[in-house]
């Protein structure tokens, strides 16, 4: 295993989770201007973004398994391409119906990227697992807070379904870039030592159940912020521009988090980082909801710094407890965060509608105090060897 990071390598992982997760931070950018096109109320709105989380999420284990069993590199700029073409077709999409179903697809590309992705950006890592993990989610963040930031004003320019195609343009052509780079791509898996699958250690299932709950509860915290925090702000009077500026924000504040924690947990221990940052959480969201103003936007700022800064130390953690899965193990770490953040949407979506938005947002405030209980019996995972990786026969068409 080599001590340094492949940076050609993890450049093209990293630009095509950029493009992949530009497509999925379009969704909640979008929200506003599909409530207003459709008269939405909160339910029907979180279900757009339960569409987009299921599809991503539900999905990504199966895609995990295909990868770590036969290999798909193709997956790569298949996914990222799916990804762009439904997302700019659905906003030009002329009924909810069908907007439900495009928004599907396009989760259903943003699945295929992440397992064999993340499994790629491993070996492209070398002995320095969370460092170039926070590489390789530094791509996909950055992509996520320039969702609104761009599409906001593509869309206040031209239109939702004129802005909304021209912002997919960039993710198809982040697919087309990754294809050219799957021939040096290839050459990063190691080489199996025997027939079948070269392994770490062997798949500890108790500890990924607990890393799954604090995943989970993690999730609902930050995908009620994404769905609501826009909303939030027009409830207070403000614009559709302004909510998603607040959104960009925290994202952008998420993307800094990335590349700080890695080194951060390198240094110090992964479950000792993600157990600071998930107690930060609570304390923050409240600020934001009951403070406000600059007070509340700095703290928002540092909930997605701590959000989004664990991203990869929880991608990272499943490897390490599922040696034998690396490519499952990244997909139940990515799917099970939107998928039970999906639901968790809806859920908050009806409590604003039944009591009010305010009384939503301070329910998902207190969710992960449950994940720093959880961490406290987070197991220490073996020391890292060779990971897991699919036989070479898995990808004939490159060698």
């Amino acid at each position: 295993m080599s001590d340094s990071i492949d940076r050609r390598g993890m450049g093209a992982l990293s630009g095509g989770h950029l493009a992949t997760d530009f497509a999925s931070g379009a969704v909640p950018a979008m929200l506003p201007f599909f409530a207003a096109k459709f008269d939405l109320n909160y339910t029907l709105t979180a279900v757009l973004m339960l569409a987009a989380l299921a599809s991503s999420s539900l999905t990504q284990p199966l895609f995990g398994l295909w990868s770590d069993k036969r290999g798909a590199l193709w997956l790569l700029p298949a996914g990222i391409g799916l990804a762009g073409v439904g997302i700019g077709l659905a906003a030009v999409a002329p009924s909810y119906g069908l907007l439900v179903i495009l928004v599907f697809l396009s989760g259903l590309g943003i699945a295929a990227f992440h397992p064999e992705g993340a499994k790629f950006a491993v070996f492209a890592s070398g002995r320095k697992r969370a460092s170039g993990m926070s590489l390789f989610n530094i791509g996909g963040n950055t992509g996520y807070a320039l969702g609104p930031i761009i599409v906001t004003p593509l869309v206040l320019w031209l239109g939702l379904g004129p802005g909304g195609l021209l912002a997919s343009i960039p993710v198809v052509l982040g697919a087309a870039a990754v294809l050219l780079a799957l021939p040096y791509l290839s050459r990063l898996r190691p080489e199996a030592r025997s027939p079948g699958v070269a392994v770490s250690g062997t798949d500890d299932v108790r500890a990924m159940l607990i890393l799954g709950g604090v995943i989970g509860f993690r999730s609902v915290a930050w995908f009620g912020l994404l769905t609501f925090v826009p909303l939030w702000v027009v409830s207070l009077g403000n614009s559709e521009a302004d909510g998603n500026r607040m959104l960009s924000l925290m994202l952008v504040a998420g993307a800094v988090g990335t590349l700080t924690l890695g080194p951060i947990a390198d240094r110090f221990g992964l479950r000792r980082t993600l157990l600071v940052a998930q107690a930060i959480l609570t304390p923050m969201i409240l600020v934001f909801v009951l403070v406000g103003g600059v007070v509340g936007a700095l703290a928002l700022m540092l909930v997605g710094i701590c959000v989004v800064g664990t991203f990869g130390l929880t991608m990272v953690l499943s490897q390490m407890y599922l040696p034998e899965h690396v490519g499952m193990a990244s997909g139940l770490s990515i799917g099970l965060a939107m998928g039970l953040g999906g639901i968790a949407a809806v859920a908050l979506g009806g409590i604003a509608d039944a009591i009010d938005l305010e009384t939503a947002l301070v329910c998902c405030a207190f969710a992960p105090l449950a994940g720093v209980v959880l961490c406290f019996f987070l197991p220490s995972p073996a020391v890292a060897s060779p990971v897991a990786t699919a036989p070479a026969s898995a990808y004939p068409l490159l060698d």
